[in-house]
């Protein structure tokens, strides 16, 4: 694939992940009107979040190498084309996140602003880190010891990609994406401090 498909593909999906997180939120909690402090409303959209994973997966292996998380993006490649990642990838990503995020803004300005940071600014970039760190190793497990079922590498790897966000929810919000976290810093927020938190840390753990 060239390397002007794969950047649009990232950009592409990077728009869409932001979106589907809004659109199960008012699937779940708007359409179905199941309340967010209930426990049947949070298995739901747990079980809507699985499915978008199923389906960015799909995606991801349609065009052949697509990402909507700079970490997955970097992570899966070599040495060589660590540059144009950094350079032109992660850029795009980034991009894809803050136009969609503009997007739902002027769509449906009630929805919420991200997550939240209820800890001090060293342990949220710890936590964000640390779980960062584990979905990157276990989708690069994955690709080794299961390299040709889509099904059950999906699967594995959705459930724990979501452990892991249950587990950084209360803490950080277990976002482990930093082009997520870009659009709320300059779109949103514009505070340093995700910055240093969603970003930085994650990265360079």
């Amino acid at each position: 694939m060239s390397r002007i498909s794969i950047v649009v593909s990232d950009l592409v999906l990077s728009f869409m992940w932001i979106w589907s997180g809004v659109l199960v939120s008012i699937l779940v909690h708007g359409v179905l009107g199941f309340s967010r402090n209930v426990t049947t409303g949070e298995i739901v959209g747990y079980t809507f979040s699985v499915i978008s994973m199923f389906i960015f997966a799909f995606l991801q292996k349609l065009t052949k190498g697509g990402h909507y998380n700079p970490v997955a993006a970097l992570a899966s490649g070599g040495f060589g084309s660590f540059i144009f990642t950094i350079m032109v990838r992660v850029p795009a990503e980034v991009i894809g996140s803050i136009l969609a995020v503009k997007h739902i803004i002027h769509v449906f300005p009630e929805i919420g602003k991200g997550p939240k940071l209820n800890v001090s600014i060293h342990q949220g970039a710890l936590t964000e880190g640390v779980l960062t760190f584990f979905t990157v190793l276990i989708s690069m497990e994955l690709s080794r010891k299961i390299p040709g079922s889509f099904f059950m590498k999906t699967w594995i790897s959705s459930i724990a990609k979501l452990t892991l966000h249950v587990l950084g929810a209360d803490l950080t919000g277990g976002c482990m994406n930093p082009a997520a976290v870009l659009k709320i810093v300059f779109v949103i927020f514009k505070q340093s401090i995700y910055l240093f938190v969603y970003l930085l840390c994650v990265v360079s753990l």
